[in-house]
C-alpha cells in the first residue's frame, strides 16, 4: 500500500503532465484553450495536391499532354517512378498509345508494334476503334481503361476521366504487349515458386519473419503487385507496422506462415521474393527505394542493375551483372551488392534522394563539390568567433575540440555546458549560412545515465526512458514567421513541435543499437539511419510536416560511440525550407560535415562523462524555444483570459 508521500509524488507528477508544454501556453492547464491556435490550411497535403494535379491535367490540350502532367504529378516526382508504378495493363496501354516506358530495351514489344504506336500518335485523323479512359487514382497512380476492359471505378479516382481514342494499330500493339507480359509473368512466378520451394518450410518461415521485422522496423512504404497494395502505412495497412502488430491476421506476411506454398497467390510469391532480394542488397532501408512502385521481380532486377552500375563507378572490384532474371542469379547479385556497398560507403559519400509525394527514395553517390567546401568555411568562420576553438574548416575545429575537450563539460556563456553552446551555435550558423527557415540538431540529455545503464546492461531501463530524456535544439530564422501568418509566437510553437518530434525520433532510434533483449524486441523502434538524405515536397503525408510546412529538407544522421558501444543515428542535423528553392547536393554534403562536427563533440562529451564528468543537457526545453523564437519580450497569450 502506498504511503502519503508516494501518493503526493504521483499526484504532483500527474499534475505536471496536465500542464501544457506548448511555448505560447507554457504553464497553463492543457486542454483549456478555446480552440486550436492554427488550423490546417485548405489545399495542404496529398489529397489536395492530387486535386490540383488532376484539374491541370484534365484541361490539357490533348491526352498526351495530360499524361505528361500526371507522370510527374505536375513536377512533384520523377516520371520514372510513376511509370514503374503502373500495372501490367496500364503499362501496356501507355506504351501502345504514346510509346512511354520505364524499360531501357524494347525486347518485349516488336519493332512493328512500337512503330505503329508512334503512327497512332501522329495519325490523329484516323477513325478510333475504341474509346478508353485515362485517370488519376487516389493513390497517386495513373490508371487507364484499355480494350476489352470495363469502365474505371469512379470511387478510386481523384476526379473524372479523360476520354482516350484508340487506333487499330494501338489496340494491336496493346494486345501484343499484354501477351508477352503474361508469358514473362508466368515464367517469373514459376521460378519464384520453385526457389521458395527449395528453401523448405523452415527457410520460408525465416524469410517471412525477416520481412515482418523489416516492415515493423522501417519507415512507411507502399508497394504494389498489379492493383493489389501492400503497405505498413496508416489505415490501409496490410503488413505489420504501426497499426498491425506482428502476427496480426490482417498482415499478409503473418497469414502466409501457416499456409502451404501452393496456396500462396502469385502476388504474394513475388512480394516475398522481391522483399528478400531488396533486403539482401542493403538491409531493410532498401525497401523504401521501391516505394510507390510495382514490387515485381522485373522491377527489382532493374533496380539492382542500376545500383550495380552506380557502385561500379567507384574504384574497386566490379560487381558482375546477373546472368538471368532468375531468383538464384538475382540473389547472387543482391548479396554481391550488399558486400560491395559496405566497401563503397567507406570510399564515397552515399545519400538518399527522397520524393515525399510518393515517399520514394533513390540511393545516390555524391560528388564533393566546391560549394560544399565554401559552406564548410563559412560555418567554421562563424563558430571560431563564438566558441573557444580555432581553425578554418570543420575538421580543424574538431581537432581543436579534441585537443582541449574539458570546456564541453563546463559552463559557457548562457549555457550550463560547452556542449550545449556548441550545438546551438552550430545550428544557428547553419540556419544563416544555408538560408533555411529552420535548422535543428538532437541528442541525449543525460550521457552519464546512459553510461551507467550500459555498464550494467540495463537494456529495459534504456527502453523505458521517455522522450524527455532526449533534446532537440530548433533554431528558426526570423523570416520563417512569414509562413505562419507573420506570427513569431506561432513560429515558436512550430519550433517546439519540431523539437518534440525530433526527441521522439531519438527515442525511436536508440533501442535499434541495443542487443536483442526481450525488452528491446518488444519496444517500438526503427533501424537507426546511417546515411544522409535530401527531401523534396515532404509536406504531403506526415501530419507534422503538413502542419508545419516541412517542404524541402536535409537530414544528416551520425553515429556516436558511448562507453564502447556505437549508436547509429545518435545525433543528426536537419535543415528545412517551407517554400522556395529546394536544397542541392552541395548543401547536403556541407550539412553532413557540420553534423559530423557535432557528433565528434558529442563523442568527446561522452568520453568526459565516462571519466566522471556530470555532463547533462538542460537547455532546449519549451521555455528556451519560446525565448529564442518569439523573442525575450514576447508576451504569451493567456487561453483562460485570466490576469498575468
Amino acid at each position: 500500500m502506498s504511503g502519503p508521500a508516494e501518493r503526493e509524488n504521483r499526484r504532483a507528477a500527474n499534475a505536471r503532465k496536465r500542464i501544457s508544454r506548448r511555448p505560447s501556453r507554457l504553464g497553463t492547464p492543457a486542454g483549456t484553450a478555446p480552440g486550436p491556435d492554427r488550423t490546417r490550411e485548405a489545399g495542404a497535403g496529398f489529397p489536395a495536391l492530387l486535386q490540383r494535379v488532376w484539374e491541370r491535367a484534365r484541361t490539357a490540350a490533348d491526352p498526351r499532354s495530360c499524361v505528361q502532367i500526371l507522370l510527374s504529378l505536375d513536377g512533384h516526382v520523377p516520371p520514372d517512378v510513376q511509370l514503374r508504378a503502373l500495372s501490367t495493363s496500364d503499362e501496356a496501354a501507355l506504351r501502345a498509345l504514346w510509346a512511354l516506358t520505364w524499360r531501357e530495351d524494347a525486347t518485349d514489344v516488336p519493332d512493328t508494334a512500337l512503330e505503329s504506336a508512334v503512327d497512332h500518335i501522329e495519325a490523329a485523323a484516323e477513325e478510333p476503334v475504341f474509346t478508353g479512359e485515362l485517370a488519376l487514382a487516389t493513390s497517386g497512380r495513373i490508371v487507364l481503361r484499355g480494350p476489352a476492359q470495363g469502365p474505371l471505378d469512379r470511387r478510386d479516382l481523384v476526379g473524372g476521366v479523360v476520354r482516350v481514342p484508340w487506333s487499330l494499330q494501338a489496340a494491336r500493339a496493346y494486345h501484343a504487349t499484354m501477351g508477352r507480359a503474361a508469358d514473362r509473368t508466368a515464367r517469373t512466378v514459376a521460378d519464384c515458386r520453385a526457389w521458395l520451394e527449395r528453401q523448405g518450410e523452415k527457410g520460408r518461415d525465416e524469410l517471412l519473419e525477416q520481412a515482418k521485422e523489416a516492415a515493423l522496423r522501417t519507415a512507411p512504404f507502399v508497394l504494389y503487385q498489379e492493383h493489389r497494395q501492400y503497405t505498413n502505412f496508416r489505415e490501409q495497412n496490410s503488413l505489420t507496422g504501426k497499426t498491425l502488430w506482428p502476427g496480426h491476421p490482417d498482415c499478409v506476411l503473418s497469414s502466409l506462415q501457416q499456409l502451404p506454398l501452393e496456396l500462396w497467390s502469385d502476388h504474394d510469391v513475388q512480394l516475398v521474393a522481391g522483399l528478400t532480394l531488396l533486403i539482401r542488397s542493403a538491409g531493410f532501408g532498401r525497401i523504401e527505394e521501391a516505394n510507390g512502385t510495382q514490387l515485381s521481380i522485373e522491377h527489382v532486377a532493374a533496380m539492382l542493375e542500376r545500383i550495380r552500375r552506380s557502385y561500379n563507378s567507384v574504384p574497386g572490384e566490379p560487381v558482375a551483372p546477373a546472368a538471368t532474371h532468375g531468383m538464384e542469379d538475382l540473389k547472387t547479385l543482391a548479396e554481391a551488392l550488399g558486400t560491395r556497398r559496405r566497401q563503397v560507403i567507406r570510399q564515397v559519400p552515399l545519400y538518399r534522394e527522397i520524393h515525399g509525394t510518393l515517399m520514394h527514395k533513390v540511393e545516390r553517390i555524391a560528388a564533393d563539390t566546391q560549394g560544399a567546401r565554401r559552406r564548410d568555411e563559412e560555418v567554421s568562420r562563424r563558430l571560431a568567433q563564438r566558441l573557444p576553438l580555432s581553425g578554418t574548416t570543420l575538421d580543424e575545429l574538431g581537432h581543436s575540440a579534441a585537443a582541449r575537450p574539458q570546456w564541453l563539460a563546463q559552463p559557457h556563456g548562457p549555457y550550463g555546458t560547452g556542449l550545449e553552446a556548441l550545438v546551438h551555435e552550430s545550428v544557428a550558423a547553419v540556419a544563416d549560412v544555408f538560408t533555411t527557415d529552420f535548422a535543428m540538431s538532437r541528442g541525449m540529455r543525460d550521457l552519464p545515465a546512459l553510461i551507467d545503464a550500459l555498464r550494467t546492461e540495463s537494456w529495459a531501463e534504456i527502453c523505458g526512458w521517455d522522450i524527455t530524456h532526449y533534446f532537440c535544439c530548433v533554431v528558426p530564422r526570423p523570416q520563417a514567421a512569414a509562413h505562419f501568418g507573420g506570427s513569431r509566437q506561432a513560429m515558436a510553437d512550430a519550433a517546439w513541435a519540431m523539437s518534440s518530434r525530433m526527441q521522439y525520433n531519438s527515442w525511436h532510434f536508440v533501442p535499434g543499437n541495443l542487443p536483442r533483449h526481450p525488452a528491446v524486441v518488444a519496444r517500438d523502434h526503427f533501424v537507426p539511419p546511417t546515411i544522409p538524405d535530401i527531401a523534396f515536397f515532404s509536406d504531403q503525408h506526415h501530419h507534422g510536416h503538413v502542419s508545419n510546412k516541412v517542404r524541402f529538407s536535409i537530414r544528416s544522421p551520425q553515429a556516436v560511440e558511448v562507453a564502447g558501444r556505437t549508436f547509429n543515428g545518435f545525433v543528426d542535423l536537419r535543415l528545412l525550407r517551407c517554400a522556395g528553392t529546394p536544397f542541392e547536393e552541395a548543401d547536403l554534403l556541407a550539412a553532413h560535415r557540420v553534423s559530423r562536427f557535432v557528433a565528434r563533440a558529442t563523442g568527446l562529451a561522452a568520453e568526459l562523462a565516462l571519466a566522471g564528468a556530470p555532463l547533462k543537457v538542460t537547455a532546449f526545453d519549451a521555455a528556451w524555444h519560446w525565448h529564442t523564437a518569439a523573442g525575450p519580450d514576447a508576451t504569451r497569450p493567456d487561453p483562460l483570459g485570466t490576469p498575468r
